[in-house]
């Protein structure tokens, strides 16, 4: 019998049970939609975190001394970079450059007259583009000009939290280049709220003249901080700024916690994504069964007439194509509208964002990314698992004897 007539009995026996067939098929329908929503919102936090992270502290390259540790935020001269300004005009005359800025790290406590708080000093040129994002989430007050002497930013929550506001004063201390504790009072200038929680409560903003004089570091600054135009451009530039003396960071080094913990989570969601699509198979075998044995006389009738067993299997095996292809074409248009939906409404969070800490820069809100590759992956195996799941009762009827099969109900 030729493939053609097996395609319209496989498509006129869907048919006579339209209620299951449907159902069945916006299983696998739904079953594909949640796969690419789970996985769109999956690869826009992460994505979202990476640049959240590269807009807003490591840039997509820096530049530091070869000695200098972030984590212990050093203000040592010999972990410092001298003339870091210099280097800085240096890297901004290349085109593949967006802004290039020297920036000052300490650690820091600062303290209100019932409160005191631990967080990082960013000392900073104000007129750089590379705090653009920061300017842009400016809520309230002003942004911080190069010769104030005495002003600070600080996030929103963090003032929400301390119970302070614009044109407050509060006071910072530290541990300076010499190893002496030092202490000074800062007016608020400005309140800003990026969205990342845990960078709004723990970054305070000065300018980098007043963070040097503060911290007694001179001219020197923890790193410069590289902005490209071009994410591609990354190890380019980094090969063309290669210098004695100095260590040059892409965006990969400064940010592996977020790409390890990537790559540690893809294994869980590889996982998920496979219990989602065994249920749906679980469901495409249940369907092919029940209308194996309802039409069990009808498998030994056509046995009896000629049709083969490796025909009878081929027509249960299209059923299966049938449903899943059908299924597949529905699921992913219904997957396609929930993520654009994800891409631009969300899902808030709120405060909750904190809990992945500083080096994870998740927003108050979690955006959906669209993913085509991926989405075309996540159909092409749903595909093959209804396929698989059919192997049995596709097999299971083209096993039946056609004596056997007449005799049955």
């Amino acid at each position: 019998m030729a493939s053609g007539k097996l395609w319209t009995i496989a498509y006129r026996d869907l048919l006579r049970n339209r209620r299951r067939s449907i159902l069945t098929l916006l299983a696998v329908a739904l079953g594909l939609a949640m796969l690419m929503m789970f996985n769109g919102l999956i690869a826009g936090v992460w994505q979202d975190a990476l640049q959240n992270s590269i807009q807003l502290r490591t840039g997509h390259l820096q530049l530091r001394a070869p000695t200098y540790q972030e984590k212990k935020l050093s203000l040592q001269w010999q972990d410092l970079l001298d003339n870091p300004g210099g280097l800085a005009t240096r890297l901004n005359q290349m085109s593949e450059v967006k802004a290039a800025a020297p920036v000052l790290w300490a650690g820091s406590i600062l303290s209100t007259g019932d409160e005191s708080v631990s967080l990082q000093i960013f000392g900073i040129d104000p007129a750089s583009p590379l705090y653009d994002p920061i300017r842009e989430s400016l809520v309230s007050g002003d942004f911080l000009t190069p010769d104030d002497r005495s002003g600070i930013m600080i996030g929103q929550p963090l003032a929400a939290s301390l119970g302070v506001g614009v044109g407050q004063r509060v006071n910072l201390a530290l541990v300076n280049a010499d190893g002496n504790a030092e202490t000074a009072n800062f007016t608020i200038r400005g309140l800003f709220s990026t969205g990342i929680v845990s960078y709004d409560e723990s970054a305070v903003f000065m300018p980098l003249g007043k963070a040097q004089a503060f911290a007694r570091t001179g001219e020197r600054a923890s790193a410069i901080v590289v902005l490209l135009h071009r994410q591609d451009d990354t190890d380019k530039v980094a090969a063309a700024i290669q210098s004695q003396g100095v260590a040059t960071l892409t965006w990969r080094d400064s940010n592996q916690f977020v790409l390890q913990t990537v790559e540690t989570a893809m294994g869980f969601y590889v996982i998920l994504d496979g219990i989602v699509m065994l249920v749906v198979a679980v469901i495409i075998a249940n369907t092919l069964l029940m209308a194996v044995f309802e039409r069990i006389r009808e498998i030994g009738i056509l046995a009896a007439l000629g049709m083969k067993g490796l025909q009878i299997m081929q027509m249960f095996l299209f059923e299966a194509l049938i449903l899943g292809l059908a299924g597949i074409v529905v699921g992913f248009a219904l997957g396609s509208v929930g993520v654009v939906y994800l891409s631009n409404v969300g899902i808030p969070i709120g405060a909750a964002a904190s809990v992945a800490g500083s080096n994870f820069a998740i927003g108050s809100t979690m955006y959906a990314h669209y993913a085509p590759g991926t989405f075309m992956w996540l159909s092409v195996w749903t595909l093959v698992f209804v396929l698989l799941a059919s192997l049995y009762p596709a097999r299971f009827a083209a096993r039946q004897e056609p004596v056997d099969a007449l005799r049955s109900l």
